[in-house]
Order: C-alpha cells, then sequence, then structure tokens
C-alpha cells in the first residue's frame, strides 16, 4: 500500500504560494476566478501556451472540456482590445455556441454568420461556419481588421472528403498574427497535425489528453439485461492505450465446432479479457445456427419459424439466436430501472429514429413528470407560437410534442431546425430522457447523456452496408457521461445475432483515429489563389497544405521500403541463376505467356460487358424488356432511355408498377426488347392510374406477340466486336519457351519459384517508386491541370510576358463558392437565367445544389415553364462538356445536376402551402428547410458579384425574399 505524500515545506509552501499570486495577476488568473470550476491541467497547459503568444493543438475526447481553451482565446481578445471569431463546421453547432456566449458576454458583443444568415457581423466576437470565414479570406474582408484569435472547433472535420479542405485553406491564408487555437477529437497522430501546424501557423503547441474526466463503462445489453463487456473493473481510460499505439484483439469464438472458445486479450496493454459470459452467449448462438443449418426440422417447427418471421421484432432471416432482442421500449425502460436515464440511443437511419419514438409512445411509455410535462409544453408552444396553424399538421408538431411530453424525441437532419433546437436544449435541461438519433448529433452539437446505445454496429454509406470505425465508436459513444452531473457514464451495444463480442472489445479499446487531408485545389480556390499570389506563389503555397505534408513524410516512408527491397532483389537474383542460361529471360518469357493468357480471358469478359452497356444504350421508350436480376427482375417497360451516359441507366415500370432504372449489374447479357408499347403523351409516372394502364398495355401487347419495332432492330442487340487473334502470340510464346536452354535445367523449377518471389518483389518494388513519383508536388500538379481547363474556358489569360492573369468571367468565379463553382458560373456566362422571373431563377438555383441520393434520382421531371426548361437544357449540357474535359485532365468530376428540388422550390417561391409543395416527393420539411437555405445563400453569392448584370442580380434578391418565408424564415437564428 503507497503511502500518503508529506507535509509540504515551508519554502514549498512559500513557493507554491508566490505562483499562485503571479498567476491571479495574468489574463489566465482573471480567467479562472470567472469560472466555476478548476481547470484540469490539459486546459491550464493550453490556456497558458495561448497567454504565451503561441497556437495550440487541444486534442482529447468528447467532452473532456476542450471548448474552455476556446472560450479563453475570447477572454484574451476581449481583453487585449481584439476580435476574436469562433468557426464550427455545422449550422446547429454555430446556433448554439452564438447562444453560448451571447449569454455570457451579452448579445451586443457576439455576432453570427452563416451562409444565410447574418447578425451583428461587425461584433468583437463572432461565430461562424468555416466556410463564411474561407470566403471573408477571398474577398479580402474589411472585418478581418484587428481579428487577433480564431478558434478552430472540431478541426479534424479537414478529413471529410467533401468540406475538409476549407479547413486548411483557413488555417494557411490567415493572417500570420492571428493566434489559432485548434480544438480536436483524440486523434492518433496528432503530433504530425501539430507540426505541420508549426510549419504554416508558426509556434504551436500541441497538448493532448487521454483522460476522460466521467469515466466510461462499455457494456452488451442482451435481452433486457445489461452486462458488462470485460471482465472486472474496467473503464475506458484503463483500457486505452498509448496515443499512436495500435491495438489488435484475438478473437478466438469458435464457430460451432466444439472447441471451447477463449477470451479475446487485448494486446499491447495489461491484457483485458471480455466478459466469459457474452462469449458463452456467442458459443451458444453459434452452436444453435450450425444445427439449424445442417439438422433437420419438422413440419412444426418450420411452422413456428414462419410465424415468429412475421413478427415484428423478428431476427434477420438466416440468424437464430437464443436470446430474444428486446425492443426499443423495453430497451429504454430497462434503462430507467437501473437509473441510467438520459441516453442517446443511436440508429443510422432517419426513419429508424422516428418509428422508434412511435413505438415508445403506443407501448405507453411516460418518463416526466406532471411538473416536467408542464415545462416542456409551455416551452414546445412557445417556440411554435410563429408556426402558422396550418403548417403544424404537415409538420408532424403534434406527435412531436406528445413524444416530448413522454421524455421522448428523435434528432435527424430531416426534422426542422426549430424542432431539433427544442429538443436540444430539453435534452440538456434533463426534460426530455431518451433521444434517437442519427450519427449527425455526433458532430459537436453538445448534447451530453448519461448513457450512449448503439442499436447496431453497421451502417449503410450511401453505397453499402459497412462496420463502424473504432473511431466512429469512440465518437458516438463519448457522449456517455455528463462532467458535473454524473458520476460514470454507460455505452451500451444491443445484442444482435451474430454478435463477436471479441469484436465489439476490438471497438472500444482501438484508439486510432488518424486524422487525413482530404485537401485538392478547386476552381474558385485556384483562381482566388492566382489573383492574390500569382502563379508561383500559388504553387508555393499549396505546396504548404496539410495533405502534401503527409505526403512528404510518407515518401520518407516508401523511400526506405525501397531500399530494403532492392536489396532483397539482389538475393533473389543471385538464387535464381541458371549454369545453362539467362533464367532471368527464361522467366520473363514464362511471365509473358502467363500474362497474354490471362489478358485473352479478360478480353473475352470486357467484350460481354461492353455488349451489355451497349444493349442497354439502345433501348427506347416503350420497349419492353425481361429483366433477370436485381432489385427488379422481371418483365418492365422502358419509360425514358439512357443515350449519353458511360454507364447507361435507362429508367423502367414493372408491371407491378414499380418505377426502377436498370443497369449491367441487374443483366447478364445483351437485353433486347421481346415486344414494344406506346407511351400516351399524356403519361404521367407519379400517377398510379397512369402506371395501371401502361401496365396493362404491356399485358395486352405480350399476349398479342406484338413483335418489337422497328423489324429486325433485335438483330443489333449483343452484336460484339471481333475478338483479337491472340491465339498466334500465345503459340509463339510457348514455342520460344520451349526453345530457351533453361528449359532443360533440372532445376528449373526451384529456378522458377526463386524468379515468382523476384518478379512480385520488382513489381512492388515498381509500384513504391511510382507511389514517391506521385506523392511528389501531387497538390501543385493537381493545381495546374485546373489552370489548365480554367485556360481552356478563358478564366485565365496569358499575357505577351507569359504571365497568367484573370479575366473578366474569371473574377466573377472569384465570388462563387460551392462544389459546382464552374458550372455555376458557366450557366451564368451562357445566359440560363436571363430570360427566367424571380420564381424561375430560385427553382434554376435549386439545380445547382441540391444533391439527390442516388436511390431517389428518377425520371427528368417536366419543367414548370418553357423558358425553365430551356434554362436547364444549357446547364445540363455545359455539365456534360464539362465532365468530359475534367475525365480528360484526370480531374474529379463535377456532380450532375439534379432536378428533384425544381418543382417544390417553384411552388414555395410562387407561395404555394407547405403541405402542396411536399406533396408527391420523399422530402422531409427538416430536408426542405436546410436545401432552400442553401439555395438562398447560392443566390445572395450571386447577387454580391460585382459585375453580374444588375437585372439578374435584381432578379436573384427577388427570388431570396420570394423563398425565405413561412417555415425558412422561422427557423430559429440560422
Amino acid at each position: 500500500m503507497s503511502s500518503l505524500p508529506g507535509p509540504e515545506s515551508p519554502s514549498e509552501r512559500y513557493r507554491a504560494s508566490a505562483e499562485r499570486a503571479a498567476e491571479a495577476k495574468t489574463y489566465l488568473g482573471g480567467f479562472i476566478r470567472s469560472l466555476a470550476f478548476e481547470l484540469d491541467d490539459f486546459q491550464r497547459e493550453a490556456c497558458l501556451s495561448l497567454q504565451a503568444g503561441r497556437g495550440v493543438l487541444v486534442a482529447a475526447p468528447t467532452g473532456a472540456g476542450k471548448t474552455i481553451v476556446g472560450e479563453f482565446a475570447i477572454y484574451l481578445a476581449l481583453q487585449r482590445g481584439l476580435k476574436a471569431f469562433y468557426t464550427t463546421p455545422i449550422k446547429a453547432l454555430s446556433n448554439q455556441k452564438y447562444s453560448e456566449l451571447a449569454d455570457k458576454y451579452g448579445a451586443d458583443r457576439v455576432g453570427l454568420l452563416t451562409g444565410d444568415t447574418s447578425i451583428n457581423g461587425d461584433a468583437p466576437v463572432v461565430v461562424m461556419t468555416t466556410e463564411v470565414l474561407r470566403n471573408m479570406l477571398y474577398a479580402d474582408s474589411s472585418t478581418l481588421a484587428d481579428l487577433g484569435f480564431v478558434v478552430m472547433d472540431e478541426v479534424h472535420y479537414l478529413a471529410d472528403r467533401f468540406r475538409g479542405a476549407v479547413w486548411e485553406e483557413v488555417i494557411i491564408h490567415l493572417p500570420s498574427e492571428v493566434q489559432v487555437a485548434s480544438l480536436s477529437a483524440t486523434v492518433s497522430n496528432a503530433e504530425e497535425f501539430g507540426a505541420w501546424l508549426d510549419t504554416v501557423r508558426g509556434q504551436t503547441d500541441v497538448i493532448v489528453s487521454e483522460h476522460r474526466p466521467v469515466p466510461l463503462w462499455q457494456h452488451v445489453m442482451v435481452g433486457r439485461k445489461i452486462v458488462d463487456l470485460f471482465a472486472g473493473d474496467t473503464t475506458f481510460d484503463e483500457i486505452a492505450p498509448a496515443v499512436g499505439t495500435e491495438v489488435t484483439t484475438a478473437s478466438t469464438v469458435a464457430v460451432a465446432t466444439g472447441k471451447a472458445a477463449t477470451a479475446a486479450v487485448i494486446t499491447e496493454g495489461p491484457g483485458f479479457e471480455v466478459n466469459p459470459e457474452l462469449l458463452s452467449m456467442a458459443r451458444a448462438e453459434s452452436q444453435m445456427n450450425f444445427r439449424g443449418r445442417f439438422g433437420h426440422g419438422g413440419r412444426n417447427q418450420r411452422r413456428q419459424r414462419n410465424q415468429h418471421s412475421q413478427r415484428d421484432d423478428a431476427q434477420p432471416a438466416g440468424a437464430r439466436s437464443p436470446v430474444r432482442k428486446a425492443s426499443r421500449p423495453q430497451v429504454i425502460a430497462s434503462l430507467d430501472r437501473q437509473d441510467l436515464l438520459p441516453a442517446i440511443t443511436f440508429i443510422f437511419s432517419r426513419a429508424g429514429c422516428d418509428a422508434a419514438v412511435a413505438q415508445c409512445v403506443a407501448a405507453g411509455l411516460w418518463l416526466t413528470t406532471e411538473q416536467e410535462q408542464a415545462v416542456i409544453a409551455r416551452r414546445v408552444d412557445e417556440a411554435a407560437q410563429d408556426i402558422p396553424s396550418d403548417d403544424l399538421d404537415v409538420l408532424g408538431f403534434w406527435s412531436w410534442r406528445d413524444g416530448l411530453l413522454r421524455g421522448l424525441a428523435a434528432h435527424h437532419a430531416g426534422m426542422l431546425p426549430t424542432f431539433k433546437e427544442v429538443v436540444e436544449k430539453l435534452f440538456v435541461d434533463g426534460l426530455v430522457k431518451a433521444v434517437f438519433a442519427t450519427e449527425t448529433l455526433a458532430l459537436g452539437v453538445n448534447m451530453p447523456a448519461r448513457s450512449v446505445v448503439l442499436e447496431k454496429l453497421d451502417k449503410f454509406n450511401g453505397e453499402a452496408h459497412v462496420n463502424i470505425t473504432a473511431g466512429e465508436y469512440t465518437q458516438l459513444t463519448g457522449r456517455a457521461g455528463r462532467r458535473g452531473i454524473d458520476v460514470e457514464g454507460h455505452a451500451v451495444v444491443l445484442w444482435q445475432p451474430g454478435t463477436d463480442p471479441a469484436s465489439v472489445a476490438g471497438l472500444a479499446s482501438r484508439r486510432t483515429y488518424p486524422l487525413n487531408s482530404s485537401f485538392r485545389p478547386t476552381y474558385n480556390m485556384s483562381i482566388n489563389l492566382l489573383a492574390q499570389f500569382g502563379r508561383p506563389r500559388a504553387r508555393e503555397i499549396l505546396e504548404s497544405s496539410f495533405a502534401q505534408f503527409q505526403a512528404d513524410r510518407s515518401v520518407v516512408g516508401l523511400a526506405k521500403q525501397v531500399r530494403s527491397r532492392e536489396e532483397s532483389l539482389a538475393g533473389f537474383g543471385k538464387a535464381m541463376t541458371c549454369h545453362l542460361g539467362d533464367f532471368t529471360e527464361y522467366s520473363r518469357i514464362r511471365r509473358a505467356l502467363t500474362d497474354v493468357e490471362k489478358n485473352a480471358s479478360k478480353t473475352t469478359s470486357r467484350a460481354r460487358k461492353s455488349v451489355t452497356e451497349d444493349s442497354l444504350s439502345r433501348l427506347l421508350p416503350g420497349d419492353v424488356v425481361d429483366v433477370p436480376t436485381g432489385r427488379a427482375p422481371g418483365l418492365a417497360v422502358v419509360l425514358s432511355s439512357d443515350h449519353d451516359s458511360r454507364e447507361p441507366r435507362p429508367a423502367v415500370m414493372t408491371l407491378d408498377n414499380q418505377l426502377r432504372r436498370i443497369s449491367t449489374q441487374d443483366v447478364e447479357g445483351p437485353l433486347a426488347p421481346i415486344t414494344r408499347v406506346r407511351i400516351p403523351k399524356s403519361f404521367n409516372a407519379k400517377v398510379p392510374k397512369s402506371r395501371r394502364d401502361l401496365a396493362s398495355s404491356v399485358r395486352n401487347a405480350l399476349r398479342e406477340n406484338r413483335p418489337p419495332a422497328p423489324p429486325n432492330r433485335n438483330d443489333d442487340f449483343g452484336r460484339a466486336a471481333a475478338l483479337p487473334d491472340q491465339e498466334k502470340k500465345i503459340a509463339e510464346l510457348r514455342r520460344e519457351l520451349r526453345a530457351h536452354p533453361c528449359h532443360g535445367c533440372s532445376e528449373r523449377e526451384d529456378h522458377a519459384r526463386w524468379s515468382e518471389r523476384y518478379w512480385k518483389l520488382r513489381q512492388e518494388t515498381d509500384g513504391l517508386v511510382r507511389q514517391i513519383q506521385g506523392r511528389t508536388n501531387t497538390i501543385a500538379k493537381t493545381f495546374d491541370r485546373v489552370c489548365g481547363v480554367l485556360s481552356s474556358y478563358g478564366y485565365l489569360e496569358t499575357s505577351d510576358a507569359g504571365v497568367l492573369t484573370i479575366s473578366p468571367d474569371g473574377q466573377r468565379l472569384r465570388r462563387i463558392y460551392g462544389e459546382k463553382d464552374l458550372l455555376i458560373s458557366q450557366s451564368l456566362r451562357l445566359g440560363a437565367l436571363n430570360d427566367l422571373d424571380a420564381a424561375e431563377v430560385a427553382a434554376l438555383a435549386s439545380v445547382l445544389v441540391y444533391q439527390a441520393k442516388r436511390e431517389d434520382r428518377g425520371l427528368r421531371p417536366k419543367m414548370p415553364s418553357i423558358s425553365l426548361e430551356s434554362a436547364v437544357d444549357i446547364v445540363v449540357h455545359e455539365w456534360s462538356a464539362l465532365e468530359d474535359t475534367e475525365e480528360a485532365n484526370k480531374l474529379p468530376l463535377t456532380g450532375e445536376p439534379e432536378l428533384g428540388l425544381v418543382w417544390p422550390i417553384f411552388k414555395w417561391a410562387k407561395g404555394r402551402h407547405l403541405q402542396d409543395v411536399l406533396s408527391g416527393t420523399d422530402l422531409a420539411a427538416g430536408d426542405f428547410v436546410r436545401w432552400v437555405k442553401q439555395v438562398i445563400d447560392l443566390l445572395d453569392q450571386l447577387a454580391k458579384i460585382p459585375s453580374l448584370d444588375p437585372r439578374v442580380a435584381r432578379l436573384c434578391g427577388e427570388a431570396i425574399k420570394l423563398i425565405k418565408r413561412g417555415v425558412v424564415a422561422y427557423s430559429s437564428v440560422a
């Protein structure tokens, strides 16, 4: 047992007293006196760095108190008579931080700037999204005067592949005298990121804390029982390895083989074991599934299984478990009984979140007292008092209010911003006890809970179901444990059929969350750099990005690997030496023969795919086809062709009236029409009667064996080009191989084995060399290609002296920010907006902003007017040409214009009711508001372009007034 430290000596007490007295006279001392709590060591260290004039990178777990460092930066700015900007990745977090700082320093000293909202923008403290600050820097805004500090909250967001580059742009372009306080989640390469900050910003201290102020316990809910994940008392801090240490798990759960399963041990640590109870459960489940697959079940057993599969809480097909999974209401009730509320349950689906609330309400759950219900009712009604009563029903207000009164709520991007903010405030105040949320809640919104529940450990990423990463697990469960309220936090994973406790333990114990740059030069970024600095300096600035910094560092490691492999290659070369001749030459012939034989097989496969794609592009509206596989197998009629796409996906309607798109994945070879029908001009795919009538016409055509028209058209389907004659080459190589002296060597196969190793290692080494070449000056090379595209479009001009200058069109592009910046500029240049009225301008702007989910992309709708139809044609045609140019220049492709928001925006601009606007669409009210605000943001950008046609600028302003109304206008501060 360790002894307690002895009493301090008089000299030690005097020194400590002197240090406290000296600190009290500093800015930090004054800041500490304004707080109601003591600073943690990492917070104090970071604040001292800022006070000393250095930048800081603070990496710490969620809920550890990183924002205190940001608040001290604001305090320093105000004390020194300077400005401070507080940047966030999302508007919701900006709104929340604005409210906090306005309460603390007064609304007159705090401002808010987001894409569509401006409140007190000249205040000494301004909260903003990172994009707003980037735009200010490029525009050389007067608001930047006297800026002393910038707080970059959630700076790890720079890894985001869509928006991450903005963070790097800001860090690179901020004036050198501005101190930057970067706040990040715990990342495994904080030192690398800090080293880059030190390079581009000057002296920057890296402060990393793995400690959670509130201990986090890991559990698995098996049925309605909560079981510890680890054997023994093991918290987050105890299983967390040192930063940068790779942690592995040894999973040895047997799969129904009768072998004993042993505990998974986390290596490179103290060796914590997974709870044996969970391992026994996994073993029993695996044995049950083994017997179910290979045993025999009678009719009664099959009937029971069929009945069970029809229930809502049935297990997935093919999976069986000795545990009956708890329903969502049962999970919340279990947490309530064990005093583990409030809780956030992460469900990776908006519909799932809404359904969870409905299920809990239907089960009769009440988590609030009468006094709490009265407070909730008053605050909800206050928040909704400005919402027209006609809108309440379409917004789902009454069911939302009913859930809140019970202490239940959903939280996702499809909700109205006002509703989300009410949920956040009620949850933070302890009035809402159970929130069902998507993962977007983990991106910085301050909503800590006592417990966090994960329904599943996989999610749909837009293309496929993938397992969540250790970094995502840490981000999600980091919400558990409220500092100053809870003694401990709890992370609970629900047991699902097939759950591997060792894998869960691996997620809970691993701290690998590397921060990797997503930076790349865009058209807007490149032209702004050229305008401000010229081409040579612009290339230097881009080469100072974190992306290039990481690439350069990786080159050092790659070069070391190349040297090591070259030494091994020399040894392999000696081992394959043959006394009869040059075995390297013989080996080359063998490899050439193998490659030609493989290529012959691939050529056949490619030809088959090419013919299939060609057949899909030839299909015409009215063709009836038989789709063999995919999401819509069976007979279908083609509604629209897809001639121009690289991967044709014609739209079809199945005979059960479902609208789909078919691709090469849905067919096994060329697809030819089996009959044909005429599609009436009045056909509307959105009208059920039209679909039924068309399906009836198809059935009649099939009964009559009506041939496809025109005659002999089917002869063109499935006709492949002749394959290259590769048999001759194969025969030549075989003769050459047999004639080589080494072919008769008695040790030929031994030499061949060494030769295989040699060529395999040679290929790997050559690949590393190519990587080194590719990573050298990668960002600058991309910048050169971007400049080439801009020059080809006339945005850059070359003077007689060979200097690049910005054309008038290029000056306009400097003020357009967005993923489709060049397409927007080209649309303006070609007059797409010239013949439109204000409502049509708003609708066209949606085409340049909206991003539909892949599965929501359907047929091109008929436009509300002829002029808008012509404008859309200009945009689509220009996008097609731009995509070809980008592909030729090996640049990322600009996203396709999306037409799915045209009608809702047009109707909204025409003053139609919200219910009418959303009718016939899959848009949630919150999604609609979010997209309208992005349209407003774009229109505002266009209206402020100095060189824009005054009439178009006026129309953009009028369009904003038309659509900034109703739910859009009253959706809180942003």
